[in-house]
């Protein structure tokens, strides 16, 4: 019979869980007693015995297999770094110094900080704070972010990682307030008041990919631009980066080329060969690339194949089941769908065109002589240029267009939602409408075509081109090309049930800010243009998670003006701490080199988002007199895993049930809503599906007037919805004035595969 000193250390654990947790350990003390196990088999049998109790009625027995697979974790890395398992964590310099001799981790660590304050840090290092994890969250962090070497043996430990990232972000501070610094991200990362993004919490430390979660590109009309594009693309998904594309630029098919009639095939086969890079050109090994394409819905091939580009029916030569979709939608088109004759039929028209010809046709041209396109303007409050662009090419006589009513192109897209989950939709107006820095092209003119890939970032966006070829002296060819606003985001999450139940938002919002701002200098990014965009603007894109847990603990209902209102009141507090964080870098380290004109600087920004009390007042005037370090500061990503991680909600999210099988391609157990009891079940009875929709779009509209950028928001439908319903949702996004839509998800979908790039 096994005895208690060789279980000792599972002991321990059911020991804590009994005291912490409230848990009955009887019936597994008498199993592991009764039974004949060597220690690690011992803790193999409590895990899963842990994880078979986990229920609705139960959910602490997640507490007691973290705290188990913990005991897994010790074990393996002590074994790996040999060092005493007793100790639970051992040497932090040993750590880095070995594993920057295998290659694993950069010797940036080591050539930055001095041993004396590495050992300061390595004492900073808190093992309790590994209690704080639930079971997936623990088992995600060290199934897919701790590092290993090349034999996929565990070295690493959750808090060092946290160390490590806060070290490396922390890096290129003023030595005199550095490691104070270091002390105050890991504070943020180890109480799990916040998380990185995926390529961050992933890489930083280590001797390779980058920082940044999404990239967005312009496609140039040209078969330079198009093969330049897929090359970036390539290279930026090697890196495991997530890429959003916008293709409205590119003629449509049928156009001429070099003045031939009819030779033109469109944008569908570009987008074949994009999906083909997705496909061949993974991440990291881990996953294949995930890229979203963006066209106008006035664009003429938006009806020839790009709506059925991941539908089941139609040619499949002419099919790209492996990118996700966008729609760039003006508000006349939303406009046009409310038209009806007197009977209540649908009578808008709507009309596409190809960019090229209307730019050859159109004759319109920016102050340089460039040709601008339908694409290339946007409506302002009540002043409505690409309205009356949009006519002028409609009156056009010699202009060759295909004509359909609005709401058929709205039925296609609303069935290839039901069947694939995209298109996302993109409400471009709005979006250019509330950009803070529009100040550097013309009244009226588009600075932003499309969002990423997880639909919440939207900044100023233009096209890269070759401007010369030529050998030089030494026989090298060399190819000069001219940048573009390449879009990088630079993501991280609040935890909001944590930070906000504990009061320390303001605290944790200057240093996260800081941090962010930090991932822009240190990034390593391979497509340049990418790189002089993210240093011209310093864009980062501070977000949340844990809504719907966040709810369930306020005793507020998903479906109430209650949650809408602190929706509005809470946001507005995160957007303050935020713009003053980066007020206070500015004055610290300048501001981002195009603030001089921008929205932040003319105060306009403020007073579109009525911000007049006297605390906003104040700081529209510091802002006005010092800068801000960040041309965009806020932007709400999924979080998926990340939140797991963080133990609570994904983000914006209503829960997808109180209870359910979490499954992936290496694991399937059960998970309970965080925080479940008799007194928060009544918040979480109502799950996605079920939840009026329009509750979700109402608090969204209150959120997204305090984001300058956007958010990733899913809208959660049952598979029997009808067309006008799931129309009026659409047509209530708009209406509330939502940037942007992620997915429509419906009951008969199959759990569709995200990009975990942007789950910060």
């Amino acid at each position: 019979m096994t005895t208690h000193r060789e279980l000792d250390v599972v002991f321990k654990s059911l020991d804590y869980a009994e005291t912490n947790y409230q848990i009955d350990m009887t019936e597994l003390r008498d199993k592991l007693q009764g039974i004949n196990l060597s220690n690690q088999d011992a803790n193999q049998h409590a895990l899963f015995y842990a994880l078979n109790n986990i229920a609705m009625d139960q959910p602490n027995w997640t507490y007691l297999a973290a705290n188990l697979y913990l005991n897994e974790l010790y074990e393996k890395a002590s074994s790996s770094r040999n060092y005493n398992r007793v100790l639970k964590y051992g040497s932090f310099y040993s750590l880095l110094e070995e594993l920057s001799h295998k290659g694993i981790y950069s010797s940036d660590l080591l050539d930055s900080y001095t041993k004396e304050e590495i050992d300061e840090l390595g004492k900073v290092i808190d093992p309790s704070k590994d209690l704080l994890f639930t079971y997936i969250g623990l088992f995600l962090l060290a199934d897919r972010y701790l590092a290993r070497d090349y034999e996929r043996n565990i070295y690493e430990l959750p808090q060092e990682r946290f160390m490590v990232i806060a070290m490396t972000l922390m890096k290129k501070e003023e030595k005199a307030d550095r490691l104070a610094l270091v002390k105050e991200a890991y504070w943020a990362l180890s109480h799990l008041y916040m998380t990185v993004a995926t390529p961050t919490l992933s890489n930083a430390g280590k001797s390779f990919g980058q920082l940044s979660s999404c990239f967005i590109d312009t496609v140039d009309d040209s078969l330079d631009g198009i093969y330049l594009n897929n090359w970036d693309i390539a290279r930026l998904s090697k890196d495991g980066g997530g890429i959003g594309v916008y293709y409205g630029k590119v003629r449509a098919l049928g156009s001429d080329i070099k003045k031939f009639k009819g030779n033109s095939s469109g944008v569908v086969p570009w987008i074949r060969l994009i999906n083909d890079t997705a496909v061949s050109v993974d991440q990291l090994g881990q996953r294949q690339g995930a890229i979203a394409i963006y066209l106008d819905l006035f664009h003429k091939d938006i009806m020839n194949g790009f709506l059925d580009l991941k539908t089941n029916n139609g040619d499949e030569r002419r099919k790209a089941h492996d990118v996700f979709t966008g729609v760039s939608v003006p508000d006349l088109f939303m406009r046009k769908l409310q038209e009806v004759d007197e009977n209540g039929r649908s009578i808008g028209e709507w009309h596409t065109f190809c960019p090229h010809e209307v730019k050859q046709i159109m004759g319109w041209k920016d102050k340089a002589g460039n040709p601008l396109g339908l694409e290339d303007f946007y409506d302002e409050e009540n002043e409505y240029y690409f309205t009356e662009k949009y006519m002028e090419a409609v009156q056009h006589p010699l202009l060759p267009r295909k004509t359909y009513r609005a709401m058929d192109v709205m039925a296609r897209i609303m069935v290839a939602q039901l069947e694939t989950g995209t298109p996302y939709m993109f409400y471009r107006d709005e979006v250019n409408r509330q950009n803070p820095n529009k100040h550097l092209l013309g009244k009226g003119r588009t600075s932003i075509f499309c969002s990423n890939l997880c639909t919440e970032i939207a900044q100023n966006m233009s096209t890269s081109a070759i401007t010369r070829e030529y050998i030089d002296e030494e026989g090298n060819i060399v190819i000069v090309r001219k940048p573009g606003e390449f879009v990088v985001c630079n993501l991280s999450s609040i935890n909001l049930p944590r930070a906000v139940q504990k009061n320390v938002l303001e605290r944790l919002i200057r240093i996260q800010v800081r941090m962010l701002d930090n991932v822009v200098d240190l990034n390593t990014i391979s497509v340049k243009q990418a790189e002089i965009t993210n240093k011209r603007f310093r864009a980062v894109g501070l977000g949340t998670f844990g809504w719907h847990h966040l709810l369930a603990l306020k005793g507020i209902y998903w479906e109430s003006d209650e949650a809408v209102q602190f929706a509005d009141e809470l946001y507005e507090d995160i957007a303050y701490y935020a713009i003053q964080s980066s007020m206070e870098l500015a004055q610290e380290k300048g501001a981002y080199q195009e603030f001089r004109g921008s929205e932040w600087e003319t105060g306009a920004y403020f007073m579109r988002r009525n911000y007049t009390s006297e605390r906003w007042s104040k700081l529209q005037q510091n802002v006005s007199q010092n800068g801000v370090r960040n041309g965009w500061l806020m932007a709400v990503a999924p979080n998926s895993s990340t939140a797991k991680i963080g133990g609570s909600t994904d983000g914006i999210d209503p829960i997808y049930a109180a209870e359910y099988a979490e499954e992936k391609k290496n694991f399937k157990f059960k998970v309970t809503a965080p925080d479940i009891n008799h007194k928060t079940y009544e918040f979480y009875r109502k799950a996605r599906h079920e939840v009026d929709q329009i509750w979700s779009i109402r608090q969204n509209a209150a959120r997204q007037r305090h984001i300058d950028q956007g958010i990733s928001f899913n809208l959660y439908v049952r598979h029997d919805i009808k067309a006008k319903e799931l129309l009026q949702l659409h047509l209530e996004a708009w209406r509330q004035r939502l940037k942007t839509t992620y997915y429509v998800r419906s009951t008969s979908q199959a759990e569709i595969e995200e990009c975990e790039l942007c789950h910060s």
